[in-house]
């Protein structure tokens, strides 16, 4: 498959995989690391556009603790694919040295890195590394501002509530990057559209969920101020994604008992991972009926389902780019063969529809 943009006048949305590092039992987490690199390797082949990887920590849910180190892995390992964190947890890293660490990687990538950030949860993580509940609290807003700054701009400084240091100069230079935001909130959405930054919206939430977070976004969208502004073109799009399960089977009720036997054995340990930093309740989910809910609402089925539900997304929604969950099956070799066969069997399809249905408007 060749670019996903056919001509000038017809733009195609960016189709790309999403991998959280899921520990499945009987795995250890140096072979998954070692499988999520393979199946950057394999996405690029397959065609897609981008690869994102999640971060997590102290968990079976992800193994993956620095999403920007293996994105480094896997852009040495391909050529084409663009490699992206969804995302790098800011409420645990300083904003700062995320920016040296992404501009290592746009400069020896040739563009390829894409940088996601979010907020992150009450999690241990915050006691761990130090930052503390306060900045996951009220601190995300000055943490993602000094971040653009110091993606954009040549000196850098800060004399906020939680980071003040005197002037110095950005090395690397600045890359230009525009940060993609995770945005499970209006709060958040609304701080991501005063910004100008794109948002990546969840698999958790369906298409009428999405749709009413991009409506919410264009209503209270500003353009950057120029000093945020760098690299990125001003008139360039804001490129929202969505995230999704992307399953492929002979069938859709295959494809679904797939899943519905397979996800849970990953998701219940998993999930039971995320210990609150201050002793508060964990929000509890019923595992089950989670995944049916996946199933129901994203590409979980035959190929000419997995082309349909897409391509309703894409309508429904206005989304330009969208990631898929590919490692629910819980086997390295299955997951494998998804990626092969969303490439082959989906994607093309895809690709096809979008085309007819933009010269059709």
């Amino acid at each position: 498959m060749g670019p996903a943009t056919t001509d000038k006048e017809t733009p195609l949305i960016r189709i790309g995989i999403f991998l959280v590092g899921a520990l499945f039992p009987g795995q250890t987490s140096g072979e998954v690391l070692r499988n999520t690199v393979e199946t950057v390797v394999a996405a690029e082949r397959a065609g897609f556009d981008d690869a994102w990887l999640a971060e997590h920590h102290f968990m079976s849910y992800g193994v993956i603790p620095s999403p920007v180190t293996l994105a480094g892995v896997a852009l040495g390992r391909t050529s084409r694919i663009h490699v992206g964190t969804a995302v790098s947890v800011l409420s645990a890293r300083h904003p700062v040295a995320l920016a040296e660490e992404a501009a290592i990687l746009h400069h020896t990538s040739g563009g390829r890195f894409e940088l996601g950030v979010g907020r992150g949860g009450p999690w241990v993580d915050l006691e761990v590394f130090g930052t503390g509940l306060p900045r996951y609290e009220r601190g995300f807003a000055e943490s993602l501002d000094l971040l653009r700054a110091a993606l954009t701009s040549e000196k850098v400084s800060a004399d906020g509530e939680f980071f003040r240091f005197r002037e110095v100069p950005v090395t690397p230079s600045p890359p230009g990057l525009r940060p993609i935001v995770a945005c499970t909130s209006a709060e958040t959405a609304d701080l991501a559209a005063a910004r100008g930054l794109p948002m990546l919206l969840g698999m958790h939430i369906g298409d009428a969920e999405k749709a009413a977070m991009l409506a919410r976004y264009q209503s209270r969208a500003t353009p950057p101020p120029p000093e945020h502004r760098g690299a990125v073109a001003e008139s360039a799009p804001v490129g929202h994604v969505g995230a999704a399960v992307g399953f492929v089977g002979d069938t859709t009720d295959k494809a679904v008992a797939e899943l519905r036997s397979a996800m849970p054995r990953w998701l219940r340990p998993g999930l039971a991972g995320y210990v609150p930093i201050d002793g508060r309740p964990r929000p509890a989910r019923d595992v089950d009926a989670y995944v049916d809910l996946l199933c129901r609402i994203h590409p979980v089925g035959s190929p000419e389902h997995c082309v349909r539900v897409l391509g309703e997304t894409i309508r429904t929604t206005g989304l330009t780019r969208v990631i898929l969950l590919v490692e629910g099956a819980g086997d390295h070799r299955r997951t494998l063969e998804n990626v092969a066969r969303l490439g082959r069997d989906v994607l093309p399809s895809l690709r096809e529809h979008q085309i007819a249905y933009k010269r059709g408007r």
